[in-house]
């Protein structure tokens, strides 16, 4: 399948048919099966209540839920147009008092379900009051079998282990980071988790500066999809790649089915022996 991963500017909107023409035109231009944006990604929907609601930390969170029917309502149609599959990018739902971090997936047919971020950030739990909503999920797709780690929880060894011992073939890693090595942390833990379940991790941040949203005023990041350096990939891990901090997409074609060789056949077997590090103890 083609995938094509975001590197993904935020932008301000004076209403929300300019957001839906921004997002029109990245679909139509993606040219993929699978489409990735980042985390948070949504939240440059809170230009629509204007700059002093987009400059505060909480009402900025309340605009950018409000429109979450229409912004549902607009990738399903697109992924229908298009024949594609689409992770939105994600933005905050408020199910209680605090709001979650979710991303959505949706495919030809409508919305397939949804990932909440698992692990907050210093800065989501200690300044912005998002929390997190357990339970990972997995998402049997025409493309195969896939799941979500937003951002902090690629960074959580055992959270991509339970999505790929459930069968995940395919890990999609949307993040939004204001620093390089905010970035290199996420790309890095993708990375990893590519390496130990001998699968595929694709890796879409928000990049540039955006001095009306205290909360993403930073981003920081290139777009990557990985795989597994174990003989079936390349050596380096990395199947593609985008410039640093540069907006777009990248694409690469993947055949899933390598995954299961990897697993199988790889010159190393980490998936297989993951269970192996049970039998290991400090004994001096």
């Amino acid at each position: 399948m083609k995938i094509a991963s975001a590197a993904y500017p935020i932008d301000w909107f004076d209403t929300f048919d300019a957001y839906a023409d921004k997002l029109t035109r990245w679909v139509e231009g993606a040219g993929a099966d699978l489409l990735v944006f980042p985390e948070y990604g949504a939240m440059e929907l809170a230009s629509l209540g204007g700059r002093a609601v987009a400059g505060d930390l909480k009402a900025g969170l309340h605009e950018v839920a409000r429109h979450a029917p229409a912004v549902r309502a607009l990738h399903a149609e697109l992924a229908a147009r298009h024949g594609c599959h689409i992770l939105g990018a994600s933005g905050p739902v408020f199910e209680g008092a605090r709001p979650v971090n979710r991303a959505v997936l949706y495919g030809p047919g409508g919305v397939i379900g949804h990932q909440d971020k698992q692990i907050m950030t210093r800065f989501e739990r200690e300044e912005w009051d998002v929390t997190g909503a357990p339970g990972l999920r997995i998402f049997d797709t025409d493309l195969g079998r896939m799941g979500v780690l937003i951002c902090y929880d690629s960074e959580f060894p055992l959270l991509g282990r339970a999505l790929a011992e459930a069968g995940a073939q395919i890990l999609l890693v949307p993040s939004c980071t204001d620093t390089v090595a905010g970035f290199h942390r996420v790309r890095i833990g993708a990375m990893a988790r590519a390496l130990e379940s001998q699968c595929v991790v694709v890796h879409a941040p928000t990049v540039g500066a955006c001095d009306w949203l205290p909360a993403l005023d930073e981003n920081r990041g290139r777009a990557a999809i990985y795989g597994p350096p174990d003989g079936f990939w390349p050596e380096t891990g990395i199947i593609a790649q985008g410039a640093m901090d540069e907006p777009g997409w990248l694409r690469a074609e993947v055949d899933l089915g390598r995954v299961t060789l990897s697993r199988r056949e790889g010159a190393v077997l980490p998936f297989a022996h993951w269970p192996e590090q049970g039998q290991s103890r400090v004994i001096g």
